[in-house]
């Protein structure tokens, strides 16, 4: 297969660039046909995303269950009604037993890896601050209810309600709950059900995409009002989750999938194309990326690519992946691959440079880092234990990939003795003052001036 070169000499650089790694703004500017005639059929007249996603949170806003019900016939063609909105905990509790044992037994694994993984970094209460009478401390504490997106539309996700929703259960929230879009004909698939039971999730409902975003944040008188909503989802999910920002927390806002790879000669051009072709799989709006310093190592990842292609039961949705997508980008040297990677911040970033590890600290912007040639990115899918719920579209410039830590909330606790607010006061009332704000500068000083 013929991958799109780019040169960081090219005169044309930054507008190629743009064409690879510009997939939300091309999401904004176009839709499908397809896309256009549900909204005539659901709405009665072509709305664009944006109006199409707000008319449905706002429906279920104010109508709850029965908006729910009525979408999730609409869009997803099943009755909600006929089998229920929840699915009865012991529907759940013997999934293990219709799925493959051994496929549950990893299920199991991932489960405990994310457990003790997210315990781990899960943030401690920090020492007090003590300073002449002046006491201060931060107090972390879990919020009380948590709703998870599974995606489903195209295939069961077990993986993203492992991956959602036991950082919750590991910070300690209270109640976590999961939504995910069922089957046709509205039955839930056994394998994201056993991934519930291997979590220790007992409350599932078979809804998805925007309506459940919505239900969630909102509540229904069937789904609960959530304090944060996560887990990812197609351009409408994240639209939705811009809606609803505000009503209720949310992780980030997570586009289609992507992966960079940082290689150089001594890279295997049979990972190096494994691994592209693994998001690529993800579909057309899924982004794979080589940045390397080698245009041979680009040569020889071309035909790996058509190898695997070529193995691959159904290479179609890879294939059309690279194809608008995907790229070698050849750049000067390996200081020139590091600033472009911290420039593109993707998702996933590996390191198959020589000598990997002299290079983790130098990478500023990426949802999660995988080093060395036997870390290739499935791993942080599946098993390793960091969720795989990460920042896309360079927005890991600013956003972390979810933890345990995204389900706490800090609260500052400060305490002053008389004598430490007598030796503050004055500057207390004078910032106070310049502001316009008497009352501020009173209520210090009335303390002081007994």
């Amino acid at each position: 297969m013929t991958m799109r070169i780019i040169a960081t000499s090219d005169t044309d650089f930054e507008a190629q660039l743009e064409r690879i790694t510009g997939r939300m703004s091309a999401q904004e500017r176009s839709q499908p046909a397809s896309a256009r005639k549900k909204t005539i059929e659901v709405f009665g007249e072509p709305l664009s995303p944006v109006e199409s996603v707000r008319r449905i949170v706002e429906d279920v806003r104010e109508k709850g269950d029965q908006a729910v019900a009525d979408y999730a016939l609409k869009l997803d063609g099943y009755d909600v009604r006929a089998r229920g909105l929840r699915v009865p905990a012991d529907e759940i509790s013997s999934a293990p037993g219709r799925i493959d044992p051994a496929l549950y037994a990893a299920l199991e694994k991932a489960a405990d890896n994310v457990r003790r993984y997210q315990q781990h970094v899960l943030i401690r209460q920090p020492e007090a601050l003590e300073d002449g009478g002046r006491k201060m401390r931060a107090r972390y504490r879990p919020m009380d209810v948590a709703g998870v997106h599974i995606p489903g539309a195209l295939a069961p996700y077990p993986s993203t309600l492992i991956m959602g929703a036991v950082p919750a259960l590991a910070a300690g929230v209270k109640r976590v709950y999961v939504c995910s879009l069922p089957e046709k004909g509205g039955r839930m698939n056994p394998v994201v059900l056993a991934a519930a039971s291997a979590c220790g999730i007992t409350e599932l409902y078979r809804i998805g995409g925007v309506v459940a975003i919505a239900a969630m944040a909102f509540g229904t008188d069937t789904i609960p009002k959530a304090d944060k909503v996560v887990g990812p989802g197609n351009y409408f999910v994240m639209l939705a989750k811009k809606e609803i920002y505000g009503h209720a927390d949310i992780d980030m806002f997570a586009g289609p999938s992507e992966i960079l790879v940082l290689a150089d000669d001594s890279a295997d051009p049979a990972y190096v194309a494994a691994d592209l072709l693994s998001q690529a799989e993800h579909g057309s709006m899924a982004s794979a990326v080589l940045v390397t310093t080698s245009r041979e190592l680009v040569s020889r990842v071309e035909e790996k690519l058509e190898e695997h292609l070529a193995a691959l039961p159904d290479r179609a949705t890879a294939e059309e992946g690279m194809r608008l997508y995907g790229a070698a980008i050849v750049a000067a040297g390996v200081d020139e691959c590091i600033e472009l990677a911290n420039r593109i911040a993707p998702e996933h970033l590996e390191i198959l440079l020589e000598q990997p590890e002299r290079y983790v600290d130098l990478i500023e912007n990426a949802g999660a880092i995988f080093v060395g040639p036997n870390t290739p990115e499935p791993v942080g899918d599946y098993i390793a234990g960091s969720s795989h719920i990460l920042p896309t579209g360079a927005t890991a410039r600013f956003f972390s990939g979810l933890s345990a830590n995204s389900f706490l909330k800090r609260t500052s606790i400060v305490s002053y003795t008389q004598s430490a607010l007598a030796e503050d006061a004055g500057a207390i009332a004078a910032i106070a003052r310049a502001e316009g704000f008497h009352a501020h500068a009173l209520s210090a000083d009335i303390r002081t001036k007994k």
